[in-house]
């Protein structure tokens, strides 16, 4: 079959129509199979099949083609699986190479769809990603091209010449025919030994040596105390491998080439798990350049430029498969993302291995977020029993209960509303001492110090994860190595390359390949041209903000004119209060909940004008932008209630107006801090229960439907026989694609300032939060592991901007909550009144203290009430404040007692921050940041290292210098050292299980 200088090429469809000027195809005919191929002269022979013939054995030039009919490292898909080897659908056709990353695409063949006995053209693939285009006999000459065809005949020559690149850098790609009319295509991506060594160098992954060591256990009374804490949290352990107290670490060491004696390599295929073996290929994915492409860089470009429509690794197999087959994937399922096991630890080390280090951390924060929030909701229940238990105690609510001291307040609203008794609010009184009791400020203070405690564990645990995955070494030039400019800063760059100068794109981007290393400035984005964007993001965030505080003043209109509305009828009076808050409140939680959405979206239109260079820079700015704008939304509602609503109302006779007839709201006769903890409540179990069961889940599940909808429908798509045995990237492929962390860190941010910032007037805001946690964690598990593709393995050594957010909450927490008690709560007032006016050093006479008088001859016309319903005629009226009477010489200015009050409340505000930021300051001295047995085993670690290292050099030279000692066999030791250092790419890597850490840490 074969010919001397010649290569057996099958004619495979699906490739564009460009023939490279340097083949000289030639069509012959195999009279065994009747299969078409292309004789391609011999200097291509060696290029086509790169290691992929020593990996898998298979005889190339020469060879019959029934025997392979692999090109250019593709595998036709038609052929036959030997039946000795089990089906697998992880791996290539050959059931050999695994699959470490797949490419999909959509494509739409020109015209009507060609059978292959029709007359038409045949497309094959060519050694060096080109195609051939021949002419069938009878077929036409020309073919005049549409729009739609052009388009997809460059987007196939762009993937085409992307995927001969890929091959260049040495990865094997198997690729599906092209034999419907439309369809999907995916492109399986396998990493050679010999790539994946160069990479894993390159990015300077550690990798376990040869050398393990016990971890120091620490004294005698830290044992016992793990011991005990093993044996009673044994039933909450997840059952994983290894999973158990194992006091082994293997040493680790950046993988090099060079020192492959170092390694313990037994199994080059499972050496590198999976999740590592896809990061190296999305490396070198988003490192490659496609020239057609406008020399567009990276698999990133491609897919934002439609060239693909998706780049994923694939899951290591169905979650519930049945049968006793076990994976990681159906392991999580199992022992972490299904609600059944939410008593259990989660695995974070198994999760870290699947999903890689920064999944890992979010996960590892989350669960330490949870179980920091038991305590603090074992303290917030018993300050709200401590309410309950001191109700019937408590003075001031007895005084406004007791129907004797009839104190006639003013009217609340202009003619309509009638003089009324304080009596008659005394269930709002009494369920303000549910939450307005000494016992608050107590809280509060505990609870800004919880915060501190929170952040000094994460870092302690960070540090101690990071230790155990191997993530202590990580610096910021290996960062920055793995960084690659964005598609977006690429085009804009490009675009002002061609306005600057007059040489082509082909000429400007040779240059820019030129000097890459060391980038003209020319070739940057400066300040003019991110101004614009620049701007625009100011404006547009001002304006945003404008926008959520217009809603805000929108609502407080409706219930001020709802309020005087409802006042004017008898029926409704009585319930005035109660339906205006209960309805503002949902209509305050609809509009967050929309406008989430909408700031969501706006923070990333803003962001991405500002063309910022890398994916990280990206994700900062767009966090910070999106945290701004549903900080300001979530919680402008409350701080208007907590800080504003009442404290602008004026007084009778001279009240402030917002429309001709409409007074300012006043808070209820009980002070605000009930209406703020009703607020507080709804806004932020509403956000929960929304957002997580109809956002979350409910969502996905509709795209999903939508998208198995559509596929359906569409034609040329149905192929029943393949619908019946799904290969595994067909099953991945129609899960969701992975968008990042940022909305499931953006949800419990928002949560983590609702449990800190007001927590003075909820103090049971901890424990919703602590059962939503419980729920959220198993339903972010079982939506990585059933619903999303599986995401990119991303190394990184900490949870980034977040963490600085969290500790800003955290202080920020420290001076809402001084202010939330000094001027919201009735706090300050009856401490002043119990030590500077009371007769008897008690709050008997409280109420009457608080409440001004006001003549109602004073009146302005016309807003008297009407109808008055009282028995006798009133001469005065009391209103809520510090005011001189009528009768004084300066009636109704603020007295004495206001501003003693006013003092007083100010130098809380100042002792109140300053003790707690002390006590803040000081719990982050006590509390190292890194873990002292963690900084010795650090340590203990860089001495053995450098001693491992010493003594195997010590044994290469050694072996070098006497080679007939080696014929004699010197123990296993020295084969071990003999094979390591004379044929170093013969070896195969450690098992999987090595790669990662043997210390599990519950979370």
């Amino acid at each position: 079959m074969a010919t001397s200088g010649l290569c057996d090429i099958p004619l495979l469809p699906g490739s564009p129509r460009r023939l490279s000027p340097r083949t000289v195809p030639r069509r012959v005919q195999d009279a065994g199979h009747g299969q078409q191929y292309l004789k391609v002269q011999g200097p291509w022979a060696p290029a086509l099949w790169g290691s992929s013939s020593r990996d898998s054995g298979q005889a190339l030039c020469g060879q019959s083609p029934q025997n392979s009919s692999v090109i250019n490292n593709y595998l036709d898909a038609s052929e036959a699986v030997s039946s000795e080897a089990p089906l697998s659908r992880m791996h290539f056709h050959d059931n050999q190479r695994k699959v470490d990353y797949v490419l999909a695409y959509h494509y739409r063949k020109r015209g009507s769809h060609l059978g292959h006995g029709s007359p038409g053209h045949s497309l094959a693939v060519i050694s060096n990603g080109e195609t051939g285009k021949e002419r069938h006999a009878g077929g036409p000459s020309d073919i005049e091209l549409g729009p739609l065809d052009a388009l997809e005949e460059e987007r196939r020559e762009q993937r085409e010449e992307f995927e001969n690149n890929l091959v260049a850098a040495g990865l094997e790609l198997e690729k599906d025919l092209e034999g419907k009319s439309q369809g999907s295509i995916f492109v399986r991506i396998h990493a050679p030994w010999q790539v994946l060594a160069r990479e894993a160098e390159f990015l300077k992954i550690k990798v376990p040596t040869k050398k393990m060591y016990e971890i120091k256990a620490g004294g005698s009374i830290a044992k016992k105390f793990n011991a005990v804490l093993q044996k009673l949290s044994s039933s909450l352990q997840p059952r994983v491998p290894d999973h158990s107290n194992n006091r082994m670490k293997n040493l680790s060491y950046p993988f090099s080439r060079e020192k492959m004696y170092l390694y313990n390599i037994q199994e080059k295929d499972t050496f590198f798990d999976n999740a590592t073996r896809s990061r190296i290929v999305h490396e070198i994915l988003k490192r490659t350049v496609c020239s057609r492409a406008n020399n567009t860089m990276g698999i990133n470009s491609l897919i934002a430029n439609n060239i693909y429509e998706a780049a994923y690794p694939l899951h290591d197999g169905e979650y519930d498969s049945p049968g006793d087959d076990m994976n990681d994937r159906k392991l999580l399922y199992q022992e972490w993302a299904r609600y059944g096991v939410f008593y259990k630890f989660q695995p974070i080390d198994l999760i870290r291995k699947y999903f890689g280090e920064k999944i890992g951390l979010y996960f590892a924060w989350l669960g330490l977020y949870t179980s920091f929030l038991i305590p603090s909701s074992v303290i917030g229940v018993i300050v709200f029993l401590y309410g309950c238990a001191t109700i019937e105690e408590d003075i001031p609510s007895k005084e406004m209960c007791d129907q004797q001291n009839a104190f006639t307040m003013c009217p609340l609203c202009d003619k309509s509303c009638d003089y009324w008794n304080l009596s008659s609010a005394c269930g709002t009184a009494r369920a303000s001492h549910l939450f307005d009791n000494p016992a608050t400020v107590f809280f509060s203070i505990f609870m800004a110090l919880w915060a501190t405690m929170f952040l000094e564990n994460w870092k302690r645990l960070q540090m101690r994860l990071g230790y155990f995955w191997d993530l202590t070494g990580i610096e910021e030039e290996e960062e920055r190595a793995q960084e690659h400019s964005r598609p977006e800063y690429e085009t804009k760059v490009r675009e002002k390359m061609l306005k600057e100068n007059d040489k082509s794109v082909v000429q400007k981007l040779e240059i820019n390949a030129a000097e890459k290393d060391d980038e003209d400035d020319e070739d940057k984005l400066n300040w003019k041209d991110r101004c614009p964007g620049y701007l625009m993001n100011f404006a547009s965030i001002l304006f945003m903000i404008a926008l959520t505080f217009s809603i805000v003043f929108g609502v407080i209109v409706y219930r001020i004119t709802t309020a005087a509305a409802l006042s004017l009828n008898k029926a409704t009076r009585s319930n005035v209060r109660v339906t205006v808050t209960a309805t503002a409140v949902i209509i305050n939680l609809v509009v967050i909940l929309i406008l989430d959405e909408i700031y969501g979206a706006v923070a990333k239109w803003l962001t991405k004008i500002e063309v910022p260079k890398t994916e990280q820079t990206f994700e900062e700015r767009l966090i910070l932008k999106a945290f701004l704008l549903k900080f300001v939304n979530a919680y402008s509602p409350i701080f208007y209630v907590a800080f504003f609503k009442g404290r602008f109302v004026g007084r009778p006779g001279s009240y402030v107006y917002v429309f001709d007839g409409y007074r300012m709201e006043e808070c209820a006769p009980g002070g605000c801090l009930m209406e703020l903890c009703i607020q507080l409540s709804i806004i932020m179990l509403g956000k929960q229960l929304i957002q997580n069961n109809i956002f979350e889940i409910g969502v996905p599940k509709l795209k999903k439907l939508f998208r198995k909808l559509k596929d359906e429908t569409e034609p040329g798509e149905a192929d029943p026989q393949h619908s019946k045995h799904p290969e595994q990237w067909d099953l991945d492929y129609s899960l969701e694609p992975y968008t990042g962390l940022t909305p499931e860190y953006m949800e419990m941010i928002i949560q983590f300032g609702f449990v800190t910032l007001f927590v003075a007037s909820f103090p049971l805001a901890p424990v919703f939060a602590l059962l939503n946690n419980v729920i959220e964690v198993r339903l972010d598990a079982k939506k990585f592991v059933t619903e999303l593709r599986r995401p990119d393995a991303v190394r990184t050594k900490d949870i980034g901007i977040w963490f600085d957010i969290l500790s800003g909450i955290g202080k920020f927490s420290v001076i809402i909550n001084a202010f939330v008690i000094a001027v919201t709560s009735d706090f300050i007032p009856r401490l002043v009144y119990q030590y500077s006016y009371s007769h008897n050093g008690t709050l008997h006479g409280f109420v009457n203290h608080t409440l001004s008088f006001f003549n109602v001859s004073q009146l302005k016309e016309g807003t008297q009430p009407e109808n008055s319903q009282f028995d006798q005629e009133v001469q005065f009226c009391r209103f809520k404040d510090y005011r001189e009477p009528p009768w004084a010489p300066n009636p109704y200015e603020f007295s004495k007692q206001y501003w003693s009050v006013l003092s007083a409340r100010l130098a809380f505000v100042i002792i109140f921050q300053n003790l707690v930021m002390f006590l803040s300051v000081l719990v982050d001295w006590m509390i190292p940041d890194i873990p002292t047995d963690i900084s010795d085993q650090i340590k203990k670690e860089k001495s053995l290292l450098v001693d491992f290292f010493l003594k195997e050099e010590h044994e290469k030279l050694k072996l070098a210098d006497e080679p007939a000692q080696r014929s004699q066999g010197g123990g296993d030791r020295s084969r071990r050292s003999r094979a390591a250092s004379s044929a170093p790419s013969s070896l195969s890597p450690a098992g999987s299980r090595a790669s990662s850490g043997s210390q599990h840490t519950n979370v």
